[in-house]
């Protein structure tokens, strides 16, 4: 007899299929935003822990304060150990970040590895603490995305629930690197899953929502950056901020192209080579401009108080953006996100110091704010995001209005003037992969195979007598499930069998219960029929529609212990019917 508390749970596994549980996701939503934030913080003390080795201010990101000569050994020596890391460990895995987490959602219905995990771990640890032109946020998104999918897996949950809750993990990567809730939700949205439902926003949200509460009692509520209240303050700004729009989409699609290039060119070799290379990159860049190592947090905040030279400023620009594109190019475990708000703060500076030469009279800060979003809207291709990210940061409705001029205009300008792409998904192309955004597909990802069943169905032998059939019958199935005798299956209509049961009755005034029924022989329609797991997507199970020689499915569960269950039975037509 099966425990109550599996009857329960099975019941909750099979009712996340459907598109009503806001409930229960809501629930493990929580669950999994606690988890992630957990996650983040052990990431983050561990990336702290390493840095006090050669820090002298205990930063991991203060690498001007390192002499010369570990500036040069700390690259190489993460160098090695991320080719040791991918000899050992990799197994296949080579893209990591947030263009992994789009990969799995695509592919694998959100299912992610726990090696995966582990090499995103200790692998982004090592490129930041050894000083590897990259950022924090896409191994932050990783391992939020991943731990939920493997809470979500542990529970054996279906797969559109997964889903969701790689979404959750998302949302909480970047609200607990920035205390940033709602640029946490609009990313996980806009980014990776790539359509605004209620029924993935609200789980979303409370995700969001856990995870910055957690990072708040383990770092406080401090911001990322020192920015003080920031606004428009005169019309005659207004073409400086077209101007640093344009720029900075043109430079955004310098970094997409950059990376792609490295990238393709960086394919034909084993991870362990690309390594060594990048560790060999970042050699002129430790040497002549420090401050570009690393996550880069400690200098964004300096360019922020409207002292930075025109000509550092550029330098800052170009280091950057020429450091973050090869080892990112070369595959390097870190983030890009944070590079393109460095990349996008030097060049607001640049521009603000241009303007004061020029007589203008321009807030500190306010151009380098706007420079961020710009950068970070056009190269990922999430203007909203990167405008929630600025508001939050700022808590000043002011700046919306600029923002979203800044942003716009670059993101336009890397999309529609040069024809580019989120750096994500040229990362992914760049690996030989790509992604459907079909509406169709997407909305039947949303539902589980349970939630378009018919369960009106009964499980019969190929050969059955006649009584047999009747008794059948009396619980008015509308589909039987026929289970030939070299194990395959196949799907009858109930009528088809009532109406030979009928003939035989007409035809014989003797008891006919004895004579046997052949299923098989019998007129009528009937579907080869194959199992998919309770666990699957309505797209999932389309696709095994179109690749196996079938014509119906039956729904079983996945249990690793006993016989299987069947739940119900599954047609292209019910699919059909369930999307539309």
């Amino acid at each position: 007899m099966t425990p109550w508390w599996q009857k329960q749970s099975e019941e909750a596994r099979l009712r996340l299929a459907r598109h009503d549980a806001l409930l229960h996701l809501a629930v493990l939503a929580v669950i999994a935003g606690v988890l992630s934030g957990l996650v983040i913080i052990a990431f983050r003390l561990l990336v702290e822990e390493l840095a006090a080795f050669w820090s002298p201010s205990g930063s991991e990101e203060d690498f001007e304060a390192v002499s010369l000569q570990y500036r040069l050994v700390l690259p190489l020596l993460g160098a090695v150990l991320l080719a040791i890391l991918y000899v050992r460990f990799g197994k296949g895995v080579r893209v990591l970040g947030v263009a992994r987490v789009i990969e799995r959602m695509n592919y694998h219905q959100g299912h992610h590895s726990l090696r995966g995990f582990l090499m995103q771990f200790f692998g982004a640890t090592i490129a930041i603490v050894s000083g590897h032109s990259v950022g924090r946020e896409g191994p932050h998104v990783f391992l939020g995305a991943a731990a939920s999918s493997l809470f979500g897996q542990k529970l054996r949950l279906p797969n559109n629930s997964i889903r969701t809750l790689v979404a959750c993990g998302t949302a909480a990567g970047i609200a607990a690197s920035f205390n940033t809730p709602l640029a946490g939700v609009i990313f996980a949205l806009e980014v990776v899953v790539m359509e605004y439902t209620i029924a993935s926003f609200i789980p979303v949200v409370l995700a969001a929502a856990s995870a910055t509460l957690v990072s708040i009692a383990a770092f406080g509520n401090a911001p990322a950056f020192t920015i003080q209240p920031l606004s428009l303050t005169s019309l005659t700004d207004v073409p400086m901020v077209i101007l640093l729009g344009l720029i900075a989409g043109a430079l955004a699609t310098l970094m997409i192209l950059l990376v792609k290039l490295v990238a393709g060119r960086a394919k034909r070799l084993e991870m362990w080579q690309r390594m060594l290379i990048a560790g060999f990159v970042m050699l002129p860049f430790a040497w002549l401009l420090p401050q570009t190592m690393g996550v880069g947090y400690d200098t964004v905040n300096q360019l922020f108080g409207g002292e930075t030279l025109l000509q550092l400023a550029l330098l800052l620009v170009l280091g950057k953006l020429l450091a973050t594109s090869a080892v990112i190019g070369l595959g390097i475990p870190g983030g890009i996100i944070g590079p393109s708000l460095f990349i996008g703060a030097a060049l607001g500076a640049a521009c603000e110091a241009l303007a004061v030469s020029a007589g203008m009279d321009v807030v500190p800060g306010f151009l380098p704010l706007l420079g961020m979003g710009a950068m970070m809207g056009a190269t990922l291709q999430a203007p909203l995001a990167a405008l929630t990210a600025m508001m939050e940061l700022t808590h000043a409705p002011g700046i919306i209005m600029p923002g979203m001029l800044a942003i716009v205009i670059a993101s336009m300008t890397a999309s529609e003037v040069f024809g580019q792409e989120s750096i994500f998904i040229t990362m992914m192309k760049a690996a030989g992969l790509d992604i459907d955004q079909n509406p169709v597909r997407q909305a039947l990802r949303r539902l589980g195979v349970v939630s378009a069943m018919s369960t009106d169905f009964s499980r019969t032998r190929q050969q059955i007598k006649v009584g047999e059939a009747q008794q059948l019958l009396q619980d008015k199935p509308v589909w039987l499930l026929v289970e030939k005798d070299d194990g395959s299956a196949v799907l009858l209509r109930a009528v088809d069998l009532a109406g030979v049961i009928g003939e035989k009755e007409e035809a014989n005034s003797d008891p006919v219960e004895e004579a046997t029924i052949d299923l098989l022989d019998i007129p009528g329609q009937r579907f080869d029929a194959t199992a998919v797991s309770s666990r699957a997507t309505l797209q999932e199970a389309l696709e095994k529609l179109d690749t196996q020689v079938a014509e119906a499915l039956y729904v079983e569960s996945d249990s690793v212990t006993g016989v299987p269950r069947i739940y119900g039975i599954l047609t292209r037509d019910m699919i059909e019917s369930a999307y539309r």
